[in-house]
């Protein structure tokens, strides 16, 4: 898992649909057989329909953006998408594919791979993500061999963890060229969004930031969803600014689930920018492996669910919980000394 490196931000793969779920009056899906199966369903009023890969691509094919979230260590998540970024390809030929795990600056080398200038190495040095080789490699190497575009959608981290610990006035000290390296508008007014990531931030040290003694706790919730919109913003800028630039393309985004959960943050983002796109949400959701089942809410405003075996339990004792918790508490002390420039 890419490790906290922010102060607050919300881990975007944990928290959704992560608990036991209610039962539902409605027929069970089939089991899911081992940790690699995953089940497409369509979402509607009346429950889940369990649909074929194909039939899914046929209805997101008239979609202008698919965004398709995901528990970012599942590898029946990464399957899906794969699965999914495929069969939309062949229903869609000017497809690009938009990441949350590229960063804007890194925009160029992602060109330069795609276009073969480049190696693995040269593009990922760097990356943060180190599980990019199982569940990102399989993405990047199908819209390679197609010469498809790929979108770095998402803001630095540097930028990212120094409005978590500035706040959203650390934009302002930034020089023109790394400016444009975030989204000129980054929202961070209340709303459903915002009072999401206030519950899920609380006051866990892992969730919520650092808790130093004396630190004024509204104003950390208010730093750490600064930097969260940072992220949102930029990403949905990304996409918004591909499809003016790139007429007739359609986009399939994939990022961590909390980013489009209920099609707020990145979608909300985008369809603030660009209200006249069709926009589809591909949500996963982790389930008993025997039975299956949601009831509506645990998708609320997706368009389609990946159903996918719950993982397993991190932490059986306290002990075990405790000793990770402090580890983490000294990587993330080692993130809060650089400096932001």
């Amino acid at each position: 898992m890419r490790r906290r490196l922010v102060a607050g931000l919300i881990c975007t793969s944990m928290f959704l649909y992560s608990g036991s779920l209610r039962p539902a009056e409605r027929p069970a899906l089939p089991a899911l057989p081992d940790f690699a199966s995953y089940i497409i369903a369509r979402v509607d009023r009346g429950g889940l329909t369990r649909i074929t890969l194909d039939q899914a691509a046929d209805i997101l094919k008239d979609y202008d953006v698919v965004f398709v979230g995901e528990f970012h260590d599942h590898i029946a998540n990464h399957l899906a998408e794969l699965a999914i970024l495929r069969a939309l390809n062949q229903r869609v030929p000017t497809l690009a594919l938009s990441m949350e795990q590229f960063e804007r600056d890194r925009q160029s080398k992602v060109d330069d791979y795609v276009a073969g200038k480049i190696g693995e190495g040269t593009l990922t040095n760097g990356l943060g993500w180190k599980n990019y080789e199982e569940a990102y490699r399989p993405l990047v190497e199908y819209v390679k061999d197609r010469r498809l575009p790929i979108i770095a959608a998402n803001a630095p981290i540097d930028i990212v963890r120094c409005v978590a610990r500035k706040g959203i006035a650390y934009l302002g000290e930034l020089s023109a060229p790394r400016r444009k390296l975030v989204a000129e508008e980054i929202h961070t007014a209340d709303g459903p969004y915002k009072r999401k990531f206030v519950r899920f931030s609380g006051d866990d040290a892992a969730h919520g930031g650092s808790g130093k003694p004396g630190e004024n706790a509204k104003q950390r919730i208010e730093n750490n969803f600064a930097a969260q919109m940072t992220r949102d913003d930029t990403m949905a800028e990304s996409i918004a600014m591909f499809l003016q630039a790139n007429s007739g393309y359609h986009v399939l985004h994939v990022a961590g689930a909390f980013h489009v959960a209920d099609k707020l943050g990145t979608v909300e983002s985008l369809r603030m920018r660009s209200p006249q796109l069709k926009i589809a949400l591909v949500m996963p959701v982790q389930t008993r492996p025997e039975a299956p089942m949601l009831t509506p809410d645990e998708t609320d405003q997706a368009d389609m669910a990946i159903l996918i075996r719950r993982e397993p339990e991190p932490y059986i004792t306290d002990a075990e919980r405790k000793a990770a918790e402090a580890a983490e508490e000294k990587r993330f002390q080692a993130a809060e000394s650089a400096t932001c420039g």
